[in-house]
């Protein structure tokens, strides 16, 4: 059986040039940088070649770099830090649909005494930037506001909010696991004080992340022990990991032009096509502003988890959002957030394709996906009412 993988916004694949990088540094090169002797120096001058590479990436120094295990460690870390930095303040602004790494954190600060103002989305997921601002004060230690959203794709302006922060003197954190590496990001010219990647979302393992930290952003460490990661992460480096995500982002670099032209090309035949053979589906988030990979699409009187299983059967891996909240019977904060219909939120399909996806995977979709709603709405009470009606 063919498998047809479209859920890369959940996780990727390896690329075999990021394997064959960081193979010997799981073999040979096993040294720890931090030791004196030439064989673990070699080590060492490979993660600082690492860090020039993300950095290259991001439009940012070498030494902004700070390697991580994953994009919630980072994320975590950056708002730990501007509260830390910021002691006297204790108001937090986010968004209804940030990713749970930055969610269910401010969740838990707000029960620890901070407070924080969720900033809503409308209809099509897009930031009510009225209420952002309006919500700053000098009691704002901290913005976090993900560069684009992880179910709808949907893309904010950061670029815009980060100038309007800057000028209030607000720490500004930005969750950029889904956007790096798909959309042009230039740091140089983007005034955000903290970011956030996660390796395993552009084609390098998983286990290995990035928090970039501006020069001169005040900052105090998350994970204090040794002298690594210049005093601001201790712990000894992933070093294989950390090479991969380097070749990772280098790759990256080469092929964005591909994401926004070949990739976003699949993805809107993929989404048009469905759209023409299913009745009753639609698209959650603006179709104007988003990432090129992603799509979101709402079949109504179905249910999502049916129609995954379904879908596996026949060796398409897909998404009914995201993967760190699935599990649960109830729709996505992020649809919630949107005010998506129950029908259709609950029938909500992620699809989101990388560079390795084919047409031939798209017509496999194509092909096999009208008839399992079909098939479901058949079952489905919800669909018979509908349809009386």
């Amino acid at each position: 059986m063919k498998m047809v993988y479209v859920d890369n916004n959940a996780t990727t694949q390896v690329a075999s040039e990021v394997f064959e990088e960081m193979s010997p540094y799981l073999t040979r090169y096993y040294g720890n940088p931090s030791s004196m002797y030439t064989f673990a120096g070699q080590v060492g001058d490979k993660l600082r070649e690492a860090a020039a590479k993300v950095a290259d990436l991001l439009g940012a120094a070498p030494e902004e770099i700070v390697f991580t295990s994953c994009g919630t460690e980072s994320d975590n870390t950056a708002i730990h830090a501007a509260l830390r930095s910021n002691p006297d303040k204790r108001h937090i602004v986010t968004t209804r649909v940030e990713h749970p790494a930055v969610k269910s954190l401010c969740e838990d600060l707000s029960k620890r005494g901070y407070r924080v103002s969720f900033v809503p989305v409308d209809h099509k997921g897009r930031l009510d930037l009225d209420y952002l601002y309006d919500h700053l004060t000098d009691d704002t230690a901290v913005v976090s506001i993900m560069w684009a959203n992880n179910e709808s794709g949907v893309i904010f302006p950061i670029p815009e909010i980060a100038k309007k922060i800057r000028d209030r003197g607000i720490v500004f954190h930005t969750d950029a696991v889904q956007a790096v590496g798909k959309v042009p990001i230039d740091l140089s010219s983007v005034p955000v004080d903290m970011l956030a990647l996660s390796g395993h979302k552009l084609h390098a393992p998983k286990g290995v992340g990035v928090l970039y930290i501006r020069k001169g952003t005040k900052f105090s460490p998350f994970l204090i022990g040794g002298h690594q990661e210049r005093g601001r992460r201790g712990g000894t480096e992933n070093v294989a990991s950390i090479v991969a995500l380097g070749k990772a982002c280098e790759l990256a670099g080469q092929h964005i032009e591909e994401e926004n032209t070949r990739v976003a090309r699949l993805r809107d035949r993929l989404e048009s096509e469905l759209l023409a053979r299913i009745d009753k589906a639609s698209v959650n988030g603006d179709v104007k502003n988003r990432l090129p990979n992603t799509t979101s699409i709402g079949f109504d009187a179905v249910e999502g988890e049916a129609v995954l299983l379904l879908m596996d059967q026949i060796g398409i891996c897909a998404s009914s959002g995201s993967a760190c909240t699935s599990g649960s019977l109830e729709p996505s904060h992020v649809l919630r957030a949107m005010g998506v219909p129950f029908t259709s939120a609950h029938g909500s399909i992620r699809f989101s394709l990388s560079r390795y996806n084919t047409e031939e995977q798209i017509d496999h979709i194509i092909e096999h996906l009208p008839p399992i709603i079909d098939r479901l709405r058949k079952m489905s009470p919800f669909w018979k009412q509908s349809q009386a009606g």
